[in-house]
């Protein structure tokens, strides 16, 4: 059988050697006899995965002290509420950058719990020459009292990434769902971090909080208690059962990545596959993209047709290709290509000679 390039924006591809793994210890791991699925979340065994897993991910993202590690339950849309509950109170108010769909979609959860009065806005996407361009305004000029400001650094539907580190008065809240530990970034910059775990670091149904001390400080909502991240760390993340196989699948692609060199590494891959895709993309009139170079993701690359009434076709030939999951977000359309750690550089070149070959045939 020939090689499947999986280009699906979430949940994703997860790396080979750690789906191998999995297969080999799904009946018996630790030698225990049984699946991780089935033995308890507070046996030695599965403590032990724990505490090597946060050791892992604080290693390769060069977590200070100062901050905690949360595994939680919600996905990326749970922490849209999670934040808001934990830090707003009931005099808050937060500052949301509003970049494509998902800082559109924790904007419109925060107006729902807190209400308008305590939530601002910002739209930081220009058009430059027809393209989309992220144009960030001095902070440090805004005469307010935030409690924080939330942002997304990539939007996985629009194909934007904001690579330089945001400069702010007040804490930053970052959703980093689509580019945790993509490329290095200091974390010492940042409030708090949530990532939904379905792209870089596993299945979906965990959630990776990343919370500074100084913000479990700040006066919170009522709010269920599973999304509570003072219970959670009291807790060790396990005030109730926790999503234990996906959390054992986290710990693996922590391993998996830490044995190729660390995010400084994988940073390195990641932006030759971005760069081989895009140059691809701008040789050829037959693809175009709608994001100034500045701004293009290197996670999700969205590109459209120049004829539109082809893209059935090239969905349906690219499939029989071996390359799947290229339709673009039903909101925006065209095509999107995730490239996330595990997407290895050979399914790039795939889809670089399948898009010539297409473009060459149909022009």
């Amino acid at each position: 059988m020939s090689a499947i390039y999986n280009f699906c924006a979430g949940p994703a591809m997860l790396p080979a050697a750690v789906m191998k793994k999995a297969q080999q210890e799904l009946l018996d791991w630790n030698g225990l006899g049984v699946s991780v699925m089935e033995v308890s979340h507070r046996g030695k065994e599965f403590i032990a995965l724990t505490k090597q897993a946060e050791a892992d991910l604080r290693e390769l993202m060069h977590i200070p002290q100062n901050y905690h590690v949360l595994f939680m339950h919600g996905g990326g849309r749970g922490q849209f509420s999670a934040v808001v509950n934990n830090f707003l109170g009931n005099q808050g108010r937060a500052l949301y950058l509003v970049s494509g769909q998902w800082s559109s979609a924790a904007l419109a959860e925060a107006q729902k719990l807190a209400g308008d009065a305590q939530i601002d806005s910002l739209n930081i996407v220009e058009k430059h020459n027809g393209l989309n361009a992220v144009v960030i305004p001095d902070l440090h000029k805004i005469d307010a009292d935030y409690r924080y400001v939330h942002y997304c650094p990539n939007e996985t539907v629009d194909g934007i990434e904001i690579f330089d580190e945001l400069d702010s008065p007040w804490p930053i809240v970052a959703d980093l769902s689509s580019t945790i530990m993509s490329r290095e970034i200091d974390v010492s910059r940042y409030g708090l971090i949530y990532a939904g775990a379905q792209k870089n670091i596993g299945p979906s149904g965990l959630s990776i909080v990343i919370v500074r001390d100084d913000m479990l400080k700040l006066p919170s909502l009522t709010q269920s208690s599973i999304m509570d991240y003072r219970l959670a760390v009291e807790h060790d993340s396990m005030f109730n059962t926790p999503p234990t196989f996906a959390w054992y699948l986290a710990a693996e692609v922590f391993a998996w990545l830490k044995s190729l060199g660390g995010v400084a590494s994988i940073a390195k891959i990641n932006q030759q596959k971005a760069q081989m895709l895009y140059a691809c993309i701008d040789a050829n009139p037959f693809y175009k993209n709608g994001v100034v170079a500045a701004n293009r993701s290197q996670m999700n690359v969205t590109f459209q047709l120049a004829d539109e009434s082809l893209d059935g076709a090239f969905l349906k030939e690219a499939e029989a290709a071996g390359l799947v999951a290229l339709k673009g977000h039903r909101i925006v359309g065209g095509m999107r290509a995730s490239l996330y750690n595990a997407m290895p550089l050979e399914g790039v070149a795939a889809l670089v000679s399948f898009m010539n070959e297409f473009a060459a045939k149909h022009s």
